[in-house]
């Protein structure tokens, strides 16, 4: 997997260097190329439901592992997160994110950089995308629980966009940590977009109870049991 990270970079960066269009189908080469292999290797297929979002909008996700975002971006047009920091010094990741749009966030300063975010949209600095963000704010393991972040419910009402909430398994087979990956069928699914203009608390009630309800009804048909609590 990492390997063929390195093979496609030195393929798709002169492209993405002259054109954000190479970065874009670079990206989606790798996470389809990540997909198709761990389907015949260990019998891990993955599977998108729901409407892929295309237009500009905020996708609010489950977070479970490394393979969620693999799913996400390989099917939506033009993925941007907001990111770690550090991980602009990974090699190859880190460019190929500034290249399509991410903003790199101190964890401690995420504020200041949701509101340079706002005036770059409104500015139409900003390339138009998709901004995924990740409302608990790190990966989170089937069963845990973590609160979802007001960040989300702030940038939705500044953003003034649709957001597109996305629940997923994956996390039943490729864990947040180790190296063990199990056969099964990983599902990302898109839910009904929640539309703009609701206030923060009602937005984030709704958010968190679609994505942690259908989440939980995706990680029971992958077959893991919850108490009956």
């Amino acid at each position: 997997m990492y390997l063929m990270m390195a093979v496609l970079a030195v393929i798709y960066t002169p492209w993405a260097l002259f054109d954000r269009r190479g970065a874009f189908a670079g990206i989606r080469a790798y996470c389809r190329y990540v997909r198709w292999t761990a389907g015949w290797m260990i019998g891990l297929k993955s599977e998108i439901r729901g409407e892929v979002p295309r237009d500009e909008v905020m996708i609010a996700s489950k977070h479970q592992s490394f393979f969620d975002i693999i799913m996400i971006c390989s099917v939506v047009p033009r993925p941007k997160f907001i990111m770690k920091k550090q991980l602009v010094r990974a090699p190859i990741l880190g460019w190929y994110a500034l290249r399509i749009g991410c903003v790199p966030v101190d964890r401690g300063k995420r504020g200041p950089a949701m509101e340079q975010m706002v005036r770059d949209v409104a500015a139409g600095r900003s390339a138009p995308g998709q901004l995924i963000i990740y409302p608990q704010g790190t990966r989170v393991a089937p069963r845990a629980t973590m609160p979802y972040k007001i960040g989300t419910g702030v940038l939705y009402r500044k953003l003034g966009q649709p957001c597109v909430p996305a629940a997923t398994n994956v996390g039943v087979f490729w864990p947040r940590s180790g190296v063990l990956r199990k056969p099964g069928t990983a599902v990302v699914e898109f839910l009904d977009p929640i539309p703009p203009g609701q206030e923060i608390e009602p937005f984030m009630a709704a958010l968190e109870e679609v994505v942690e309800a259908r989440s939980r009804q995706l990680m029971v048909e992958a077959g893991l049991k919850f108490d009956a609590t």
